[in-house]
């Protein structure tokens, strides 16, 4: 095992991942759930986020080369994405759980883009493509990297306690804004990759 690129691969993930500012995210999006429930959310979102990791990290090129998809067009669909969920956080139109048959918030937004996002998985391919022997070092960085981020997503309950009712419509409509200018700047840069470069 090469431990250089495994603290390469766990760093790049644990922080493109950002589990202490995805939490607010987390708490809006499960606002209304019991907290069995959103653990539930939470655990599916990072088994997830760990299977599309490790699914782009060993065949990322070949999916992107076969479906002839670009990574700014990744980028793109990721900023789109947010971008509709940022515009549902400032109207104040996620106050009930979004568990339901239709929609499963552990999938997407959670798992897709926010703890698996375009970034996290052009990193994972460039590790895996950039070493002699980086499988199982990219594997174990992954794998612990999001074993962390678990860890202190299942804090959500804690500060949803703390917090309050008015603490959680002032952080959603705050988080709604900045999720809305990192949901352009994603979107922005997969424009200048497709048109610009």
């Amino acid at each position: 095992m090469d431990i250089s690129v495994f603290v390469k691969t766990f760093v790049a993930v644990f922080v493109l991942a950002d589990a202490v500012g995805n939490i607010p995210i987390i708490l809006v999006l499960t606002k209304g759930m019991e907290p069995q429930q959103r653990n539930k959310v939470i655990d599916k979102g990072v088994v997830i986020a760990i299977a599309v990791l490790l699914v782009f990290a060993f065949g990322g090129q070949f999916i992107l080369s076969y479906l002839d998809v670009s990574m700014g067009s990744l980028r793109i669909a990721g900023g789109l994405l947010l971008l509709l969920i940022a515009l549902q956080m400032l109207q104040g139109e996620l106050n009930t759980p979004i568990l339901d048959e239709e929609r499963d918030v552990a999938i997407t937004p959670l798992a897709l883009p926010l703890l698996a996002g375009p970034g996290t998985l052009t990193t994972v391919m460039l590790l895996m493509s950039s070493a002699a022997n980086p499988n199982l070092s990219v594997t174990l960085g992954i794998l612990s990297a999001m074993f962390v981020t678990w860890l202190i997503l299942r804090f959500c309950n804690y500060i949803d306690k703390w917090i309050g009712a008015e603490g959680e419509v002032i952080i959603t409509q705050l988080l709604g804004f900045l999720l809305a200018a990192l949901a352009i700047e994603i979107g922005s840069t997969g424009i200048k990759e497709l048109f610009l470069s």
